[in-house]
């Protein structure tokens, strides 16, 4: 024996030897023998090919295994055999042992432990993808995804979810905002769901925008990447236009949960930055402090009146930035400096009716040309209504500046800005104590909003709801129905303007809840009766259907003569069978 051989022998770990041993395996796979119901384990049979393989005795694997067999799972199998003997629904047996399992898994999983999974198979295990075709055990997937990000075993199955066409299910999913692909997958089914709905179906539609932008803001790589794609998207001619809706309402999104993405908003205006340097600056300081300024404005003002051609108005157009505007000429107690008011009027004026347009036939001699014929009279129309709104007057004064007020509320932006200034009255504690007008003056200036513009009628049910869910516990109990009467009858206004399916969704889940009287739920569905008529649409009639059977709202009386809940039933039973 040489030197070099000598001092191997002598340096080398006998620890390591041992490990390298039959007798180290056989000892190691003989523990896991002893183990509870270890008989049942996928890698049972690897195991026993090892075992064999250094020499193990067969009749000690025979014992270890049987001494140690419990038999749950049977003996679970067997007790659910029983229940459904009793005469238990199988579902619902089945519900029950799956939910327990669940629980189970959820109380002792061990991500390292499930990691070891891919080392010891090598490959994806033939039960994982078998268990991915289940949708209870894709929900246990995703709870545990949630709690364990950096487990490597549940992000592959996340993947294989994603692969197997489940992306739809797993939008509210942090894990898919880690993997590029799933991320990918689920973002167009997201945006292919809204986009197929209408925004007015209100609140189905909010949800799925709220989902959408929960999952883009998760992190600052997921909202650059999903913000650029719809970016791309929204120069497109066709469908460009809801693209850029979406971008905005994921945006404000972001701004409600104080996530500061006035850079990332900014870097997407690409080559405006660079031509218009000065007014992208000063957007980009009021934005990032959600607080105007007359200096920035200033700038801006300069930019968008001088003779030389002005950055594009898309840039004014920021939602964010038209809020502070809106908010400026119009909120109760926000006071501007009077020298700089005419520059506030004029940008919010320039943005809401201003236009761009192309003049050339040919491509290449293509230029922008601005329509501002309507830029005038919003200004004017914008300067009435803030001189109205900003002097806080009473009903009584109002009524004297009521024409004026209607005469204005033609331009969209106007009544924009009355609803902001409305929402800031009528929900002052005192409001409806000292009010003294069956119907606020306040109240029917937003009926005359809704009569105009469709497109506020959504941010009108929203206050109106509002007020409908306010305590007013200073005033009487007959005076408080009263009041939530006048309240009904301007949702029916709606109603009878286009809002059809969201107030009847609204009163439907009051009814659910249980928390409104029945006598304002029934004297909104009488004077709904009396308003509408035939043909009624298959949605109108699902969800109106059940309060009008309802014996304890309508309280109507079998033998009486022209009953019109009676009718309606009639007819929209007719109505369901020929459709």
């Amino acid at each position: 024996m040489n030197k070099e051989e000598d001092e191997e022998m002598w340096t080398e770990d006998p620890d390591q030897n041992f490990q390298n041993s039959d007798e180290y395996n056989l000892q190691t796979i003989a523990k896991n023998f002893a183990k509870q119901d270890y008989i049942m384990e996928p890698s049972i049979f690897l195991q026993l090919k090892r075992y064999f393989q250094a020499g193990g005795e067969p009749e000690l694997v025979i014992d270890q295994l049987s001494q140690n067999y419990t038999a749950t799972a049977q003996m679970a199998n067997i007790l659910a055999d029983w229940l459904v003997v009793a005469g238990v629904n199988i579902s619902d047996v089945q519900a029950m042992v799956e939910n327990h399992l669940k629980d189970m898994i959820l109380k002792s999983f061990d991500p390292k432990k499930a990691d070891t999974i891919f080392t010891e198979e090598g490959e994806t295990p033939s039960w994982l993808t078998m268990l991915i075709e289940h949708k209870t055990w894709r929900d246990l997937i995703y709870r545990l995804a949630e709690e364990y990000p950096d487990c490597l075993m549940l992000n592959f199955t996340i993947k294989l979810i994603s692969d197997a066409g489940y992306q739809s299910e797993i939008t509210s999913i942090s894990t898919a905002a880690q993997q590029l692909e799933v991320f990918s997958r689920v973002l167009k089914t997201s945006i292919t769901k809204i986009l197929s709905k209408n925004p007015g179906d209100g609140e189905e539609w909010r949800n799925s925008i709220e989902e959408l932008a929960k999952m883009v803001c998760f992190g600052q790589h997921t909202y650059i990447y999903s913000q650029i794609l719809i970016h791309v998207l929204a120069q497109e001619t066709k469908g460009g236009a809801n693209m850029k809706r979406l971008s905005e309402e994921i945006q404000q999104y972001a701004l409600r949960n104080g996530l500061n993405v006035t850079p990332i908003t900014m870097a997407l205006y690409g080559n405006i930055q660079i031509e218009h340097p000065q007014a992208c600056d000063a957007l980009s300081s009021m934005l990032s402090r959600n607080c105007l300024n007359p200096a920035d404005i200033t700038v801006l003002y300069r930019c968008y009146s001088s003779t030389t051609p002005p950055p594009p108005i898309d840039l004014i157009r920021n939602p964010q930035f038209l809020d502070l505007l809106v908010d400026a000429l119009f909120k109760a107690g926000v006071k501007i400096n009077q020298e700089h008011k005419s520059k506030y009027i004029y940008l919010l004026a320039y943005a809401a009716s201003v236009s761009e347009g192309t003049s050339g036939k040919k491509s290449s001699n293509k230029q922008k040309t601005l329509h501002k014929e309507e830029l005038k009279p919003t200004m004017q129309a914008i300067e009435q209504v803030h001189s109205i709104c900003n002097l806080n007057k009473g009903s009584t004064e109002l009524i004297a500046e009521i024409q004026t007020l209607y005469s204005c509320i033609k331009f969209p932006v106007v009544g924009v800005g009355l609803i902001r200034w409305i929402e800031a009255v009528v929900t002052e504690p005192s409001f409806f104590k000292l009010c003294t007008e069956t119907t606020p003056i306040h109240l029917a200036i937003l009926d005359e909003i809704a009569n105009v513009h469709p497109s506020l009628h959504d941010s009108i049910l929203k206050l109106l709801i509002r007020l409908f869910e306010s305590k007013q516990d200073e005033l009487e109990i007959l005076v408080q129905l009263e009041l939530k009467k006048m309240l009904l009858d301007r949702m029916i206004n709606l109603l009878t303007r286009g809002c059809v399916m969201p107030v009847v969704k609204y009163i439907k889940e009051c009814c659910a809840k249980g928390d409104t009287d029945v006598s304002l739920i029934r004297y909104f569905v009488t004077e709904v009766l009396e308003t509408i008529t035939q043909p009624y649409s298959p949605e109108f009639i699902k969800v109106f259907l059940p309060m009008v059977e309802n014996e304890d709202i309508t309280n109507r009386m079998n033998d009486e003569e022209n009953d019109p809940f009676a009718e309606f039933i009639v007819q929209a039973r007719a109505n369901m069978f020929s459709n």
